[in-house]
């Protein structure tokens, strides 16, 4: 008896004109009820699987249109180019900036990450720290990993004075009056040189919204950031010295 052969051009047919399918349609292309024949046809393409649906989906990479992030959405279907959910979740991970919560790695995948992202935890290929009440998930590579703690911690810094919508409105009006309460506290000296902080924290445009805070002069936030970084203050005066009036010895009057 003659051996069954299949051809898997006729997946990149199916494929080139429906962008996507299950292994289920891709048996009924090739006339076979096997999944391994699928598969080793498929391995002859270059495919991938879909990250989202358990990999119930499969694409070829002459399809699939990856964005500059690597990933490519079709219908339902989610795919990557680094490959499975738990694989990009990784490579996702190690290349942020700032690390990522599990939170903010779903908006970028717009798919649930929890489970995957304890998974690279516990196997070691992640690591982990608890900032701000939220675990936040970093690369495992000591150099990178210390890089984005600081990008965090640093947007940490910022966030106090720019809530962000994952904050309540309450909670931003009481930031606001707290640190409200705290500038008047201060002597005209140190409210230059904290808003001249708070400027450097929020880098590009901070003078400006530091002045609109405080509702005072941006050149006032400009000259406090410049004191801070060049240091030139010192610490227990509000003048510097030599400022104010110039002392003139008093003369008693001739007899």
């Amino acid at each position: 008896m003659r051996k069954q052969t299949y051809n898997s051009e006729s997946i990149k047919e199916f494929l080139k004109k429906y962008k996507i399918a299950t292994i289920s349609e891709l048996k009924t292309i090739l006339g076979t009820s096997v999944k391994m024949t699928v598969i080793r046809k498929l391995k002859e393409l270059s495919y991938y699987t879909s990250y989202s649906h358990r990999g119930k989906y499969y694409t070829l990479d002459e399809i699939a249109n990856f964005d500059i992030e690597g990933l490519w959405q079709f219908e339902p279907a989610l795919f990557s180019k680094h490959g499975t959910l738990l694989e990009t979740s990784k490579i996702f991970i190690n290349n942020s900036e700032a690390g990522l919560s599990a939170l903010e790695l779903e908006k970028l995948l717009h798919i649930e990450v929890k489970e995957s992202v304890l998974n690279l935890y516990r196997k070691k290929n992640v690591d982990r720290l608890k900032i701000s009440g939220k675990y936040i998930y970093f690369s495992v590579d000591p150099k990178i990993k210390k890089r984005q703690i600081l990008f965090r911690k640093d947007q940490d810094a910022k966030s106090i004075l720019q809530p962000d919508g994952l904050q309540s409105d309450l909670l931003a009006h009481e930031l606001r009056a707290a640190i409200l309460l705290f500038y008047t506290m201060l002597d005209e000296k140190q409210r230059r040189i904290y808003t001249g902080l708070e400027s450097l924290k929020i880098g590009y445009g901070g003078d400006k919204q530091i002045a609109n805070l405080f509702n005072i002069d941006p050149h006032t936030v400009a000259k406090g950031r410049s004191e801070l970084l060049t240091k030139d203050f010192i610490q227990g005066r509000i003048r510097k010295k030599g400022g104010g009036r110039i002392f003139t010895e008093k003369k008693s009057p001739k007899s």
